[in-house]
C-alpha cells in the first residue's frame, strides 16, 4: 500500500513539473510574438540592356517617411479621407545609391560584373548585419516589355531588428 502511495505521488510530481516547465515555455513563446521590430530595406536594380546601356544600382533610404502622409482612405459608405499631399511633396531625395556594373557591355554578358555586383551587395549586407540588421526576407521580380530582350531585374532585401 505505501508503495502504491509513492508512486501516485511520484506520478503527480512528475505531471506537476511538466505542467510547470510547460507553463514556462508558453511564456516565453508569449514574450517572443510581442517583440516589435523596425525594417530596413534595400533594393538591387540590375539592368540587363544590350551594349551597357543600363543603369544598375543598390538603393537605401537615409530618412524615415511616415507612409499615412501620402496614404487614402476609403470608408465603407463610398467617401474617402484623401491625403492632401502631392507626389512632388512625398519624394524622398535623401538616399543612398550604390552604382552596380551592368550585366551587358557591347560583346555580350560580362560575368566579371556579376561578381563584382555580388561582392558590393554582399559587402552591403555584412554592413547590415554588423550594424544588428537580420536579414528577414529577400523578395525578386524581372520586368521585360513583350518581345523586347531588355529587362530590368529587382532584388529587394528586408532586413528587421527588434526596437
Amino acid at each position: 500500500m505505501k508503495n502504491i502511495k509513492e508512486t501516485i505521488i511520484g506520478v503527480f510530481a512528475v505531471i506537476g513539473f511538466v505542467v510547470i516547465a510547460s507553463g514556462f515555455s508558453i511564456n516565453n513563446t508569449t514574450q517572443e510574438q510581442q517583440t516589435i521590430f523596425e525594417f530596413e530595406t534595400v533594393t538591387v536594380i540590375e539592368s540587363l540592356i544590350q551594349g551597357g546601356l543600363g543603369r544598375s544600382r543598390m538603393i537605401s533610404g537615409t530618412v524615415a517617411i511616415d507612409y499615412k502622409e501620402s496614404t487614402t482612405i476609403r470608408l465603407e459608405d463610398g467617401k474617402k479621407i484623401k491625403s492632401d499631399k502631392k507626389r512632388s511633396e512625398i519624394r524622398t531625395k535623401a538616399f543612398e545609391e550604390t552604382k552596380l556594373l551592368n550585366f551587358y557591355n557591347v560583346a555580350g554578358i560580362r560575368f566579371n560584373n556579376v561578381a563584382t555586383n555580388d561582392a558590393l551587395v554582399k559587402s552591403k549586407l555584412n554592413e547590415m548585419s554588423n550594424q544588428g540588421w537580420e536579414l528577414f526576407t529577400v523578395v525578386a521580380g524581372v520586368e521585360s516589355a513583350d518581345k523586347e530582350r531588355d529587362a530590368i531585374f529587382i532584388t529587394r532585401y528586408i532586413f528587421r531588428r527588434p526596437v
